[in-house]
């Protein structure tokens, strides 16, 4: 799309002839590793495919793109953080408890799907369903932690489990209230 043309209808093939290259070099250069980089742009192109928008130049495409962009390296910088924690507890058993490389990648998996319903969650929110749920904590020590009260904790985990299981359900997440 040319500087200061306006489109009238979602033009995604030209914004991907426009913006794809740049697009793949600047991840290129944010992420130091060419592939993960196509990896990235292809699913940044595929995501606007998804949800067509228009432009009024090249620059306010970029500037989109940029941004989701960022976002898809914040969730490969996110699921890589799991991976390697993952990887280190399992590094620390005996080689003749580890779970079949079969259940590693489903439990990694299943690491990262409970990373992200939690995160879209205020965080006093996952905080307090961290600590009672996989921490141990009873509700008492949750509150005493988090210095508020184990009525609080009470809703804080409610509002929390509900939310997982819509997500798990297959409902859209709804963002959740503010705390």
């Amino acid at each position: 799309m040319s500087a200061g043309k306006t489109a009238c209808a979602p033009d995604i093939a030209g914004v991907y002839r426009d913006n794809h290259r740049w697009l793949q070099d600047w991840l290129r250069r944010r992420l130091g590793n060419a592939w993960e980089a196509a990896d990235l742009a292809q699913e940044a192109f595929v995501r606007l495919l998804a949800a067509p928008r228009t432009f009024s130049d090249t620059g306010h495409a970029r500037a989109y793109l940029r941004g989701m962009a960022n976002h898809l390296c914040v969730d490969l910088w996110r699921r890589r953080e799991i991976e390697q924690a993952w990887l280190g507890m399992l590094a620390a058993q005996p080689p003749a408890t580890l779970p079949s490389a079969e259940d590693q990648v489903i439990v990694l998996r299943a690491l990262q799907d409970i990373d992200a319903m939690l995160r879209a969650l205020p965080e006093n929110t996952a905080r307090a369903f961290i600590l009672t749920a996989a921490c141990g904590m009873t509700q008492q020590e949750a509150a005493q932690d988090m210095g508020i009260s184990e009525r609080m904790v009470r809703k804080h985990v409610a509002r929390a489990a509900l939310h997982c299981m819509l997500v798990e359900a297959g409902h859209p997440a709804q963002p959740a209230p503010a705390e």
